[in-house]
């Protein structure tokens, strides 16, 4: 579905991950409906509908700070955020899964992401890159740059981190 405007804002970030290998750290992206355990500032993800990890599956990820107005600043009236996400495609070889918004009161319309997980070497012992790309209508009241650093740069290498400092060293 194409955007009034006839375009999409699209936009890639990734994390390097030393501690864990792509087979160690994929199975947290499987375990759909407990990304709180990993997204910082996300309080609260719990299943709505379906088996945790199979297609159509959807979850429901409220208590993060992003509003519509494009601004992260605490201390503002606003409702708490929320967004009903679907499971649309999953690859655990290619280790890869893509959803999608069935709802949200955060201004995202036609919105599609994908994480991957990939392997920094052949051997699978050289760590490795999380990977996640998005596709949405232009959301109002940002401009994409600042939805890249702040949701989606912020947000991956925080989740990085969480996910490998539970390997230890």
């Amino acid at each position: 579905m194409e955007s009034p405007l006839g375009h999409k804002w699209e936009g890639k970030v990734s994390a390097r991950v030393t501690k864990a290998s792509a087979d160690q750290i994929w199975p947290f992206f499987m375990d759909f409906f407990n990304l709180h355990k990993w997204f910082p500032g996300l309080p609260d993800c719990h299943g709505i509908h379906g088996e945790n990890g199979e297609l159509g599956c959807v979850r429901y990820c409220a208590g993060f700070s992003l509003s519509s107005e494009g601004t992260n600043d605490v201390g503002k009236n606003r409702p708490v955020s929320w967004a009903k996400e679907r499971l649309v495609g999953i690859d655990p070889t290619g280790r890869s899964l893509s959803y999608d918004m069935v709802g949200n009161n955060i201004g995202y319309n036609s919105y599609l992401a994908t994480f991957k997980v990939v392997p920094n070497d052949q051997e699978g012992e050289g760590g490795c890159t999380i990977e996640w790309s998005f596709a949405v209508d232009p959301v109002e009241g940002w401009v994409l740059e600042d939805l890249v650093r702040v949701v989606y740069e912020a947000g991956l290498q925080g989740m990085a981190k969480k996910m490998e400092d539970s390997f230890g060293n």
